[in-house]
Parts: structure tokens; sequence; C-alpha cells
């Protein structure tokens, strides 16, 4: 998987910034701190909203506190409304669940992708996923390209040959674990500053070779946070309505379409968003898809970016619990919840 060309690998530069001003003691959120060495740093970024539920944007280094496996940390590095690089992800379910739905999601994604990505500054990558998994869309600044993909995006038909980069699959079903894997270990994990793919699904995986846990280990890993938009066809999907042509007794998906083997579609990605530091999202009548694109937006320029370099080093594999909190605890902050320790 190629990455983008020209862009700075920032995360060594920040890691020797914070090493050494946690050894003497300096406090990176203030200006013209220019410090070189090697250190393992832990970057954390997050979304704080009040009781309300609308966007925080006013908060201090001091007005955050995180605990790491129990244990207080010291914050090292504070900044709002980051300016780092961001790629973005863009995964769309093209399984039969989705064939009445995929047009509105084509719209209001590039929609999306128009608005919050910065010409010459962030990228983003397309994929699909059924009963395969394909990148459609490589790593691009591109609005061109994003537009010609996300156009093409097509319900139960994924052609024949290997899409650009791709990863082909077969066997039947929907595989989204398969594709969150995808997008953090073959893309995700060769990026640097804020990464986030949104996933677009009724939130159920049919024969995906990898788990759940796999699927948000592997962003985590990557650490990318997950924004997961379950968006499901009221109407029965056409294999269903083909036995009979009944709509199901109380409207949405008919007990088939309801769960797979993690259970409910719903809580699957409200798993994915919560333990990765994303969102989630259900797309009704009162909170269309547009809407949600724009609270993602909003999401996205007003996260806060904080370092620390932990008191024991974590080893190579180890998970670490992360605990990030404001002072005011009415407040609710979106973080990711851990990180793997890599070396």
């Amino acid at each position: 998987m190629p990455t983008h060309e020209g862009r700075p690998d920032r995360r060594s530069f920040l890691a020797g910034c914070l090493g050494a001003a946690s050894a003497l003691g300096q406090d990176l959120s203030a200006p013209n701190t220019t410090i070189k060495t090697d250190v393992n740093v832990v970057n954390v970024f997050a979304s704080v909203h009040d009781k309300k539920g609308q966007i925080v944007k006013t908060l201090t280094k001091d007005d955050f506190s995180i605990d790491e496996d129990g244990r207080p940390q010291v914050i090292r590095y504070f900044a709002r409304d980051s300016d780092l690089e961001l790629t973005l992800g863009l995964l769309v379910d093209t399984s039969g669940s989705q064939r009445r739905v995929i047009g509105e999601e084509r719209s209001a994604s590039y929609r999306f992708l128009d608005r919050v990505l910065r010409e010459d500054k962030d990228i983003a990558f397309v994929i699909r996923f059924d009963r395969e998994v394909e990148l459609t869309v490589d790593l691009t600044s591109s609005r061109k390209r994003l537009e010609s993909g996300i156009y093409d995006l097509q319900v139960g038909n994924m052609g024949g040959g290997q899409g650009q980069g791709g990863q082909r699959r077969r066997g039947g079903g929907t595989e989204l674990y398969d594709a969150v894997m995808l997008a953090s270990e073959d893309v995700m994990a060769k990026q640097h500053g804020r990464k986030a793919v949104v996933v677009m699904t009724d939130g159920e995986d049919r024969g995906s070779k990898v788990s759940l846990n796999t699927a948000i280990n592997s962003a985590q890993k990557a650490d990318t946070l997950v924004y997961a938009i379950l968006f499901a066809d009221e109407e029965p999907f056409n294999a269903y309505r083909g036995m009979g042509g009944r709509r199901h007794g109380g409207g949405g998906m008919p007990p088939s379409r309801q769960s797979g083997p993690d259970g409910d579609g719903k809580k699957v990605l409200q798993r994915l968003a919560k333990e990765t530091g994303g969102s989630f999202y259900q797309v009704s009548h009162s909170l269309p898809l547009t809407t949600i694109f724009e609270r993602m937006q909003d999401e996205l320029r007003s996260q806060y970016s904080i370092g620390y370099t932990p008191d024991k080093p974590a080893k190579a594999g180890e998970f670490r619990k992360i605990h990030l909190a404001t002072r005011d605890k009415t407040m609710v902050v979106q973080s990711r919840d851990g990180y793997y320790g890599t070396s």
C-alpha cells in the first residue's frame, strides 16, 4: 500500500519534543519550544461535549486529567483545533441490505469529504465491502478521484478483477470486520497525524475472516478513530421481499437481518466507536445523514490533541488502558480507551 508522497513524519519530531520537555519539566503547550530527543509518547485525540450534547471548544490543558492503568500521568503536550494532517477513510457497505439507501450515502459522503478535507493537506480513501472487500480509491487529496470513486459505488456489483490496491475475498455476506482491519492495517498504520474512518452499514457482519475484537484491536493499534453510522433500509432487503413481498411487522429489517454472530448490529457499531474514541450515529427521520455528517465535521475540527510520556513504558503488544477526563464531571470526553506498546 503506497503512502502519500510529501507528507512529513511528524510523529518522530513530536515524540522528540515531548520527551525532552518531559525530562526538563517544560510544557509544549507554550510556543517556541523546540527540543529533540528519542522517547515513546502516547498521543490522544479527544472531543468533549457538555451535558446538552454540544461540542466544547474552549478547554485548556489544566481542564483535563489522564490516567494509564489507573496511574495518573502528566500531560506534556496540549493543543486545540489541531493543525495535524487528517487521513480519512470512507467504508461503505454495498451489500443487498443497503440497496435502497446507497444513493443517499453517495451524495452525502462526497459533500462531507469536500467540506472536511483541506486541499493539499488532508488525504482520504474509499473502501467498499459486501461479500468482498475492495479499496476502490487509494490515498489521495484529489476531489475529482474521490468524487468519481464514491459515485461508482453500486450495491452487489463488485465486478471482475482486483481493485486498485484492493483486497478481494470470496464468501457470502457483509465483511464489515475485514473492512475495518484492511483500512487500519494496510492504510492507517502507515500514516501520521489524525486518523479516522467513517463506516456506513447496518452493523451486521457475515463472512469476515476476523472477529469484532480483532477489528477493534487493529484500529486501536493504528491510532484510528471509528465513526460508525447505522444506516439501515426501513424496508426489508430485496432477497427477503422476494419471499412473499411482505413488510416485516413493525417495520425495520426482518429478523434474519437484525443480528449476526456478535449480536445486535447497533451494539456492534457502538463498540467500534466507543473503544476507538469515535462516535456512533443512527440515521433516522429526525437525524438524517446530512445532519450526522455536519456533526462529524464539527467534531473533527474541534478536537483536542493531548500527549504524555508513560511513567512505565509498555512492552511490545502490551495493552494499556487510558482514561481521559475533564475536571468538570458533567462533560463527556470521547477518546480511545487504550493503546498497544510498540517497543
